[in-house]
């Protein structure tokens, strides 16, 4: 099982079935914040709807082609660090995530985020991983940014978001230009 811990205050660990009434309440608790950016919120409306995600979170663990975390901060779970998939053949990952609403800026998610992608470039040996964030979601490009991800460009309207398309701007990262610790 996935469990790393970042520093003294979280941890990351793979969500499992036994954590879907606490991610519910958190993500119920942090409803109209995520929505914003988010295209799952209004589709999630029962815990049996987070259970699905989590089901599909460890089928994809399973079959070594992405994850869903739970991230915890001081013992509650704050938040969401996942894969989208694994592509092997070109040693690439598109990672996404959400924190709730009342554990945003203490850094969780940028110190969360460092040490996924170390862990990917160190251990799973990838090349490459991306995270896409629309261009006005300034909280969630801070994180790339902050890890010296590259700014490669925009995406026009790349996803469908409740009642209009939203632009994505794609950072990259690639394994020969990571710094760790910084």
């Amino acid at each position: 099982m996935f469990s790393h811990k970042v520093n003294e205050d979280t941890q990351l660990r793979l969500l499992e079935v036994r954590d879907a009434d606490q991610l519910f309440a958190l993500l119920d608790q942090s409803r109209s914040y995520l929505r914003e950016w988010l295209p799952f919120v209004d589709g999630t409306r029962t815990v049996q709807d987070i259970e699905c995600f989590i089901q599909s979170g460890l089928q994809k663990y399973a079959s070594n082609n992405g994850v869903e975390l739970g991230i915890w901060y001081r013992g509650e779970l704050a938040g969401v660090l996942g894969l989208h998939y694994i592509n092997w053949s070109h040693r690439l990952t598109s990672v996404g995530y959400w924190i709730g609403e009342r554990f945003q800026g203490n850094g969780i998610m940028t110190n969360s985020c460092r040490t996924l992608i170390d862990i990917l470039f160190k251990e799973y040996e990838l090349n490459r991983v991306e995270i896409r964030v629309a261009p006005q979601n300034l909280k969630s490009r801070a994180i790339p940014e902050r890890l010296g991800f590259q700014n490669e460009g925009c995406r026009r309207q790349a996803e469908w978001l409740y009642d209009h398309y939203v632009d994505h701007i794609i950072y990259g990262m690639l394994v020969h230009d990571w710094k760790v610790g910084f």
